[in-house]
């Protein structure tokens, strides 16, 4: 606990500088494209009334933190499950559940796929009283994070594919995925937030409460940025978008690490019981 400010104050401090850089010269990278041919902008051309993030923070910069930021944690999620699996098929090895050394990635990329419907229907809570009103508050969030990363792909291809920056209409449909989805990640989180507070046989330790407030902040300052943006609200707007770069920061840089890692674990452990099973049963 006592290293949380500085996990709140570096990235702060980054997009504080990103921020002054953005403000002070504008679209910089729109000029540098300029000069090497290439018109790529990202300022919306809606006139001085239009409010939006990318004046404070260009996309650019917000972009070029995040890409390697997400490649890097994708990194490590490989290399760590790589020895995950590893160990599991040994471990079966060991004790006789498979007489194969060779392990089938194909087999197993399949096997997951077959146990996905589990996954997402989240039937191991459902089938399970003491885990039934735990059910919908993560299937709430899982589908909060699917919702958000389809609105973030849909829209990363309009900006650079078809150079149309935001804000978007809220009558598009993609904005409504994302406001449906944002809505649900905090009534999820909150949820969660209040069924552990309720549980007072339950352990709770540092991680759990740090991953519980990163997807609290994430949902909060999401929809009090949008809030504050269509209601004229500017420098609010800013500051509050400020804060949900920070809690992205925080999802992004420590999930390898954090308590929703257990999650990918969990499921690959599923895929390879399938796999195993399936194959060699």
């Amino acid at each position: 606990p006592k290293k949380l400010p500085w996990l709140i104050a570096i990235p702060g401090l980054w997009f504080l500088l990103l921020a002054y850089i953005t403000m002070a010269h504008r679209d910089i990278m729109t000029k540098i494209f300029d000069v090497i041919g290439l018109d790529w902008v990202h300022v919306h051309p809606g006139g001085e009334h239009v409010i939006a993030q990318a004046d404070f923070f260009s996309t650019w910069f917000v972009d070029m933190t995040f890409i390697p930021l997400a490649t890097l944690a994708s990194l490590v999620f490989f290399l760590g499950l790589r020895r995950f699996i590893a160990d599991i098929h040994h471990n079966a090895l060991v004790e006789g559940k498979t007489k194969r050394e060779d392990l089938d990635y194909k087999a197993l990329f399949q096997a997951l796929l077959k146990v996905l419907p589990t996954i997402m229907k989240h039937r191991k809570f459902t089938t399970c009283e003491s885990n039934k009103d735990r059910a919908t508050p993560h299937m709430m969030v899982l589908f909060s994070f699917i919702g958000l990363f389809i609105v973030t792909a849909v829209f990363c291809v309009v900006l650079y594919g078809f150079h149309l920056p935001s804000p978007y209409s809220q009558l598009n449909p993609v904005k409504w995925l994302a406001n449906i989805s944002g809505v649900a990640l905090m009534i999820g989180s909150t949820l969660m937030i209040r069924n552990r507070m309720a549980n007072k046989d339950q352990i709770s330790t540092y991680k759990d409460w740090y991953i519980l407030g990163v997807v609290f902040a994430l949902g909060l300052t999401g929809l009090v940025t949008e809030i504050t943006r269509l209601a004229h609200m500017e420098y609010t707007c800013y500051f509050f978008y400020w804060l949900h770069l920070i809690a992205i920061f925080n999802l992004f840089a420590f999930l390898p690490f954090c308590k929703m890692a257990h999650l990918v674990y969990r499921v690959t452990a599923m895929a390879y019981a399938e796999y195993a099973g399936r194959k060699f049963s």
